[in-house]
């Protein structure tokens, strides 16, 4: 059996000596990036009519008031829904190439003016810079991929008809009309822009409604598109509480987009099924990386620190689950601790951090109850363990547990935090198992100096996407393979064909030639059938599809 309850590593929390150094500071301020010019200028993109009700954000690297936005109400969707189903048909009228061609000149202005971007994802979010910068790669990548091969995911394409060369059918592809795409705080360019992306080049419009914490990043992002070339009305933004605003987005849209939570994108699926629409939705996780008895250790402590603490391991697809060969576990976890507890971390609007902050009051106090529990029931802090005040209001030391036990939360909950748990295994079939045990399926990653041994675990294991000698950048970056996930994890991929495809309705048209499919030239019902009879089996004779 798997042994979850591990001999601890270390006897006792580190202490004051342990913690993680603090980056430099950078200079800049919050205050200086996001002045009240820049807020009134982004606010006048969303869509909310009358006197606006105000409503306000804080920036997680200071706790200090960061924006106040226009608050959106239901009516204010129905609005937005009507201006993009006006702007729709002419879009989708225009050549695939046309539309492909304003994702290609957005990508060009999103790389030069990307540190405008990073610098509003900063005081949103709170996370490191390097970790925002993730976030251009990623929707520039999208951007790209989709500018150049849209035109061959959307083409017509050719099938084998009903009567070889007396039917001719061509499988088109046409728009859903208006998407409704909801998008989460923790990565706020890339779930926003980055997946609203194939649906304006598929043809469609969208109405989109990104976390309130977040929304001057999406409307920084509506505001290059539009330079780009993307008519003003075909990216609608509404802003509220998402049990308030979110219904009304899923009640008008012709196909949802939903990043989030698995309790959340269950109530989407529900409204979404119950008016016949359909719906991706990419949810939580709880993912593991194997690191075998071969792995180059190094190696695999340095991919360790990035699949678990990138973004405050406020990412679907990190990893907060380390299973290890028990041969190695000792060196591996040494090697690891020591990569961790020399992070940097800071909330400096410049590169030198190696993490930032949580988000929010919520996170930390998620991320400090997982801990404080789990060290109560008997687990060992490895490294961190702590918050850290001193640096700013919502930020946590990266954490290693050791000797977690099934009943912890920590083991089975997501925590979405910079926290990781330790587990030892004798054999593959072991890790495999205590991999697959859990509801979720997003990501995974598999770490062997045998590439061909890595695949071969990989394909035993339950998840939308695996990485091997990688975290997760390697499959996620593969822009034309799918991304999703699997069980609790969602419906639906992004990226890829997959990714596009969604988006558009499929419609068969077939025209027939000479003769009908029915008796003709002079025959009876009953020599139509034996003639067919007959055509059918020669048809598999000579191996038609």
């Amino acid at each position: 059996m798997t042994d979850l309850t591990a001999d601890a590593t270390v006897s006792a929390r580190p202490g004051a000596a342990d913690r993680n150094p603090a980056a430099p500071g950078g200079g800049r301020t919050v205050a200086a990036v996001v002045p009240p010019s820049l807020v009134a200028r982004l606010a006048a993109g969303v869509t909310a009519a009358g006197e606006p009700d105000l409503v306000e954000t804080v920036a997680p690297l200071t706790g200090e008031r960061l924006a106040a936005l226009p608050r959106s109400t239901p009516g204010d969707v129905e609005v937005a829904y009507e201006l993009a189903r006006r702007a729709q048909p002419a879009w989708a009228a225009l050549p695939v190439r046309r539309r492909a061609a304003v994702l290609l000149r957005f990508h060009d202005l999103l790389l030069k003016r990307q540190d405008e971007v990073l610098d509003l994802v900063q005081a949103e979010t709170g996370k490191a810079r390097l970790h925002a910068f993730e976030e251009v790669l990623a929707v520039a990548m999208a951007a790209r991929h989709y500018g150049r091969a849209a035109h061959g995911y959307l083409r017509d394409k050719r099938h084998g008809g009903a009567l070889p060369l007396l039917t001719h059918a061509v499988e088109a592809r046409r728009p859903k009309g208006v998407i409704g795409h909801i998008s989460p705080w923790n990565y706020p360019l890339e779930l926003s822009v980055g997946d609203a992306l194939p649906a304006f080049v598929a043809g469609n419009a969208v109405v989109n409604k990104p976390d309130t914490q977040t929304a001057l990043t999406a409307l920084w992002a509506r505001e290059l598109l539009i330079e780009a070339g993307l008519p003003a009305d075909l990216w609608q933004i509404v802003i509220g509480d998402g049990p308030v605003v979110g219904p009304a987005v899923v009640e008008h849209a012709d196909y949802v987009s939903f990043t989030g939570s698995t309790r959340t994108g269950r109530e989407v699926a529900q409204r979404a099924a119950a008016r016949l629409v359909g719906a991706s939705l990419e949810l939580g996780g709880k993912n593991a990386m194997l690191v075998l008895a071969d792995a180059d250790l190094d190696r695999a402590a340095e991919g360790a620190v990035r699949a678990c603490f990138s973004s405050a391991g406020q990412l679907c697809i990190s990893i907060e689950r380390l299973l290890v060969h028990r041969a190695v576990a000792d060196e591996f976890l040494a090697k690891f601790a020591a990569r961790t507890r020399a992070l940097r971390l800071g909330g400096g609007l410049a590169y030198g951090a190696d993490m930032g902050s949580l988000v929010s009051v919520r996170q930390l106090d998620a991320t400090t109850r997982h801990v404080e529990e789990a060290v109560k029931a008997g687990a060992t802090v490895v490294a961190g363990g702590r918050a850290r005040p001193d640096l700013g209001p919502f930020f946590h030391e990266p954490t290693i547990l050791d000797g977690v036990t099934p009943e912890m939360a920590v083991c089975t909950e997501e925590t979405f935090g910079p926290v990781v748990s330790v587990y030892r295994f004798d054999t593959e079939d072991e890790a495999v198992a205590v991999a697959n045990a859990t509801p979720y399926g997003l990501n995974s990653s598999v770490w062997t100096k045998e590439l061909r041994r890595g695949r071969a675990i990989a394909a035993r294991l339950r998840t939308g996407t695996v990485n091997v000698n990688e975290a997760y950048a390697a499959a996620y970056g593969s822009v034309g393979s799918p991304m999703g996930g699997m069980g609790e994890s969602g419906l639906g991929r992004r990226h890829g064909a997959e990714g596009i495809l969604r988006f558009t309705e499929a419609q068969t048209i077939a025209g027939q030639r000479v003769m009908p499919l029915a008796p003709s030239f002079g025959l009876d019902d009953r020599q139509f059938a034996a003639v067919f009879t007959g055509g059918l089996r020669v048809l598999k004779a000579l191996r038609f599809k």
